[in-house]
């Protein structure tokens, strides 16, 4: 674990100075232990099941941090992703999407093979939270959402120092496996387009373009000096039409 410090004030002011982001700028972050992701200061709890996709919706839209297992969400493809639920023969298969998202069982199993995933056995939970509340710092990864004119200011500013072609993918539907599980897995920046789930549960608008970088790193971090040359274009705020379940945190009294 980095035991480096970071100017989440200052870095989130930059971004939002620049590039005009139209929600908060998140962290997310694996634990080995439920009890370390259940010590973070003010974590809430689902009360219910839910996508993924919602709980970092909770934390872009509404500023809240949230803490998970794989008991709170819907499913192993949810799970699957971020190394909560195992990635084995039967949800290799893609049974659970043939006919769904693809035609047959064998289009949706190599959909399957094709999303990049963190490996499963290491961590037992997961929380999310603005970068500016400090509570994962640092995070695994940082998470945006912007237009493709913002994501690409973001990437001239990647690529200002240091220059490295970058290649962004797309298995289609569970999109999130090309941001915050292509992220997770290899610790290098990623960008996609969301996919219906993500519209449908994470409340993200017609225009947005989901992206997430692992901005734990200098050459990264120089993003700031490049954007900060320019101003990205003004955009129309993001819609939320995703559905958000109420959340308990522990330790306050309920109503």
């Amino acid at each position: 674990m980095s035991t480096a410090t970071y100017d989440w004030d200052a870095i989130v002011n930059g971004l939002n100075q620049y590039l005009r982001l139209r929600s908060i700028p998140i962290g997310m972050k694996l634990f080995e232990t439920v009890e370390e992701m259940e010590a973070i200061p003010k974590i809430r709890r689902p009360k219910a099941k839910h996508t993924t996709d919602q709980i970092v919706a909770q934390a872009r839209q509404l500023g809240w941090t949230v803490g998970i297992t794989m008991a709170d969400l819907v499913g192993a493809q949810c799970g699957a992703v971020i190394g909560l639920s195992p990635q084995d023969d039967e949800w290799l298969s893609g049974k659970r999407m043939a006919g769904v998202w693809f035609k047959t069982r064998e289009d949706a199993s190599l959909h399957q093979h094709a999303m990049d995933c963190v490996p499963y056995g290491r961590y037992k939970a997961m929380a999310v939270a603005p970068l500016t509340s400090g509570r994962l710092d640092p995070p695994d990864i940082c998470l945006i959402y912007g237009t493709p004119g913002q994501m690409i200011f973001f990437i001239n500013g990647l690529q200002w120092t240091g220059y490295k072609k970058m290649s962004f993918t797309s298995v289609g539907e569970s999109a999130c496996a090309d941001s915050w599980g292509k992220a997770l897995k290899t610790g290098e920046p990623a960008l996609t387009i969301p996919c219906y789930a993500e519209r449908r549960y994470g409340g993200v608008g017609t225009a947005a373009v989901g992206t997430i970088y692992d901005m734990l790193n200098e050459d990264k971090r120089r993003a700031i000096e490049i954007i900060a040359e320019q101003k990205a274009e003004e955009t129309d705020p993001e819609t939320a039409d995703g559905n958000l379940p109420e959340l308990e945190s522990p330790g306050r009294p309920r109503p």
